[in-house]
């Protein structure tokens, strides 16, 4: 194949138009996550956190929690979320505190200076999800939640 010619059909199959569909579907939401990422990049930025660390200290802000809790109510790998906890830690965003359940599973919790952090990018969230909700509509949004569900079930194989 030549530069700048079509791929054969032998390199990327015709699919049906639901194919077609799906696929579209899929490029835009991966789209939309990359703009989530970054939007949520700069949130983080106002409080002196990264996306990373915002999403990990404000787990832990909900309820303190260990490294494992934590990880698994945000979907995210064990080791991804102890590399953030710790430094968290070591800047005094968050301390670890002994766990009454587990003697060598410590608990992360904020310190006030992580809970100021949360307070300033909680705020500056909240402006931005109303603004963009008025702007889309809340039936329209919670129409597109339900879908996206049923999307993400079909991809797990629970064809709902």
């Amino acid at each position: 194949m030549g530069s700048g010619s079509q791929p054969s059909a032998e390199t990327r199959p015709a699919r049906t138009p639901s194919g077609e569909a799906f696929t579209a579907y899929v490029v835009a939401v991966a789209g939309l996550g990359g703009s989530i990422t970054r939007k949520g990049e700069e949130l983080a930025r106002l409080g002196g956190l990264t996306l990373a660390r915002w999403v990990v200290l404000d787990a832990a802000e909900e309820q303190p929690s260990t490294v494992a809790q934590i990880a698994r109510r945000r979907g995210m790998a064990r080791q991804s979320v102890q590399r953030v906890a710790d430094l968290l830690a070591q800047e005094a965003w968050a301390t670890y505190e002994d766990n009454p359940e587990h003697r060598r599973s410590k608990l992360l919790r904020p310190t006030d200076r992580g809970r100021d952090a949360l307070r300033t990018i909680s705020a500056a969230q909240k402006a931005w999800a109303d603004q963009l909700g008025m702007q889309l509509g809340e039936d329209d949004l919670r129409a597109g939640s339900r879908f996206l569900e049923r999307v993400r079930q079909a991809v797990l194989g629970h064809v709902p």
